[in-house]
């Protein structure tokens, strides 16, 4: 599942205010429409849009029934009456105030935008936007005045840095919609306000939520818990973490035994892998298949956090990339612990 913005305009939006509730601070609501010309509209799409690359995607959910989530319903009645955008907003800004109770939301405005011509696997849909800005950048405005410049700072928002968002795309809404969210402030406890309290959305299970999920146990198995039980050395760790990614880059069907036979190959490691996983599946209420397509952009996303890097000391880095056969570790009679590395070519 994909989507791209390139045709994706902005049919119509509305900004409010929304404040900490428990700060008592107060939310506002704009009630006249902005107008604005295509060259800003243009920006304000890059602001918006640019930021959705992954392909990991939600739906709406409640516990009892559908229509009880406040944002699905809201967001519908804007599918279903597009001119009911600014009603809607003003609804939509009541329960994202509502949910800012923890002392570290920050206050910000709040966007509600309708695209027509997005494309979500190939399909062309209209989609509602939701989006919190929370921090302002300062900026330079310089110019110039007959023979000298005058300088002044301004606080703003950077166009390049959106802090909360999600994409609400108008296909399978008996499901929830297929919605993607952006979330880059506050990432501790405070920051699930935005796609739990206020969304109420959990992950669809698709590819690259299997791929990221396997690849995320398999690292913590090979960093965390392998160690307790063998003997395995940094150099070790790092040949398992890579033959790990290596997998998923080389083959396009996941396969849990063939992938244990090819990363693990001892069978008491491959047992040990087992229950960790087990384990792990039953603790966090993890839905994980023995067998999936493979996401090679979720491989690519968890490839960049498998440390291949052997630091010794302050001296000096080793990148292990290939055979773990190629380097050697070892003790001097005097203590002095060493790695041999075999080469070729120098480059």
């Amino acid at each position: 599942m994909s989507a791209n913005f390139i045709e994706t305009t902005i049919e119509n939006f509305r900004i409010h205010m929304v404040g900490n509730k428990v700060a008592d601070e107060q939310y506002f609501i704009s009630r006249k429409e902005i107008v604005v010309d295509n060259d800003l509209k243009t920006l304000l799409s890059h602001y918006f849009l640019s930021p959705f690359k992954s392909d990991e995607y939600y739906h709406f959910y409640h516990d009892v029934n559908l229509s009880l989530n406040e944002v699905y319903t809201y967001v519908s009645k804007i599918f279903n009456n597009p001119d009911s955008l600014n009603e809607q907003s003003v609804n939509l800004t009541k329960h994202l105030y509502n949910q800012s109770v923890h002392p570290k939301i920050k206050s910000g405005e709040f966007y509600v935008v309708y695209f027509k011509d997005c494309i979500l696997n190939g399909e062309t849909l209209d989609a509602v936007g939701l989006f919190k800005s929370e921090n302002k950048d300062t900026f330079l405005e310089v110019e110039q005045v007959n023979e000298e410049f005058e300088i002044e700072s301004r606080k703003g928002i950077n166009i390049n840095k959106l802090d909360k968002g999600c994409l609400i795309f108008n296909t399978a809404k008996e499901n929830g919609y297929v919605i993607s969210i952006v979330d880059n402030t506050n990432k501790g406890n405070e920051a699930q306000y935005w796609k739990d309290d206020f969304l109420s959305v959990i992950i669809i299970n698709n590819e690259y939520h299997q791929t990221n999920q396997f690849l995320g146990i398999a690292k913590q198995f090979v960093t965390e818990q392998l160690t307790e039980e063998y003997d395995v050395n940094k150099a070790d760790q790092i040949d398992l973490l890579n033959r790990s990614v290596e997998y998923f880059k080389i083959h396009e069907t996941f396969e849990k035994e063939d992938f244990e036979k090819e990363v693990f190959q001892d069978d008491g490691i491959i047992n040990s892998f087992q229950k960790f996983n087990e384990s792990y599946i039953n603790d966090n209420d993890v839905d994980l298949s023995d067998n999936f397509e493979i996401s090679s952009q979720a491989v690519k996303k968890q490839a960049r956090v498998f440390k291949s890097v052997l630091k010794l000391d302050k001296n000096f880095h080793i990148y292990i990339h290939g055979d773990r056969k190629l380097i050697e570790q070892g003790v001097e009679k005097d203590g002095r612990k060493y790695y041999k590395i075999y080469y070729q070519d120098e480059r």
